[in-house]
């Protein structure tokens, strides 16, 4: 049960620079974590991408696109269809990013800063689609080196 003198506005009021009651040192204050956490932001954007009267799905729409087109992928996968689900995964991700970059509400879409959510699922869903097509067998592309290091961990490229 919270105290009644805790909470953002009674460390406002007594603010770091506030002195220890009489008799009590400095290094006699508590190490214990706060009861409530103060100053934790949400990312920007991740406010609902439709109004509050909407269901959550129609809400949330940015990422239950991104996660359908990424269960269309592992299913195609599943089927036994490895590089086009695959594919599909990877632009799955790179339709996220886009999303994250363009809109201004994204909802559960925003996980940390957009910056680094268009970084990071960018980063990832080019890598995907570039090594589900540099695969074998039979790739699509093939990536310099890669030969050289599959002959250096055994395995014979004849």
């Amino acid at each position: 049960m919270p105290r009644a003198d805790s909470g953002p506005a009674a460390e406002h009021n007594a603010g770091p620079a506030a002195e220890p009651p009489p008799g009590k040192h400095a290094a006699a204050k508590s190490r214990r974590r706060p009861e409530e956490t103060v100053g934790t932001f949400p990312p920007e954007g991740s406010a609902a991408a439709a109004d509050r009267d909407q269901p959550v799905p129609v809400r949330q729409w940015p990422i239950v696109v991104v996660l359908t087109l990424v269960a269309v992928g592992l299913a195609v996968t599943a089927l036994d269809d490895f590089r086009p689900g695959v594919i599909t995964i990877g632009v799955a991700l790179l339709l996220g990013s886009l999303l994250r970059g363009v809109l201004p509400e994204v909802g559960m879409l925003a996980v940390r800063s957009r910056f680094t959510d268009i970084v990071v699922m960018g980063v990832l869903g080019s890598a995907i689609i570039v090594l589900a097509l540099a695969a074998e067998p039979d790739p699509v592309i093939t990536i310099p080196y890669v030969t050289d290091i599959a002959r250096f961990f055994g395995r014979d490229q004849n």
